[in-house]
């Protein structure tokens, strides 16, 4: 029989500026992966959408507001971690309103993906976050 694992599904977002970068967010140092830089996003709530929780999610955490109309769905990542699987879309969005303040979060920077991806990055990602930068990058590139 195979052992199965609970299924954890999670929204997150690349926030794109003008010159092309993307906003990512240092995880707190004490939680699971602390001191990886993420796609801001989290846990679906009963009965959310992954768009209603990447909204949610970036007013908790960023102080921004975004309408659902300027998320455009990219990709996902599903990765087996040693407790549970994880499911995440990841949306890119170009508009939303207030600054981005790191809330929740040690701090918050804008990169270019570029300089995310990779195995020497000075950037580096948590498992399941670091296979979406193929598919952003090409997003960005076109």
């Amino acid at each position: 029989m195979i052992a199965t694992r609970p299924l954890i599904l999670v929204a997150a977002c690349a926030l794109v500026d003008l010159r092309q970068r993307v906003l990512v967010a240092k995880r707190p140092e004490g939680k699971t992966f602390g001191g990886l830089l993420e796609f801001p996003g989290g846990k679906l709530e009963a009965g959310e959408s992954a768009e209603q929780a990447v909204i949610r999610e970036l007013r908790e955490e960023l102080a921004v507001t975004i309408a659902i109309a300027d998320l455009q769905p990219l990709t996902f990542a599903s990765h087996a971690y040693a407790n549970f699987q994880l499911l995440m879309p990841l949306f890119v969005c170009r508009q939303w309103d207030g600054q981005p303040q790191p809330i929740e979060h040690e701090e918050i920077a804008w990169v270019s993906v570029a300089d995310l991806a990779g195995p020497t990055s000075a950037w580096p990602m948590p498992p399941a976050d670091a296979p979406l930068l193929p598919a952003l990058a090409t997003w960005l590139a076109a």
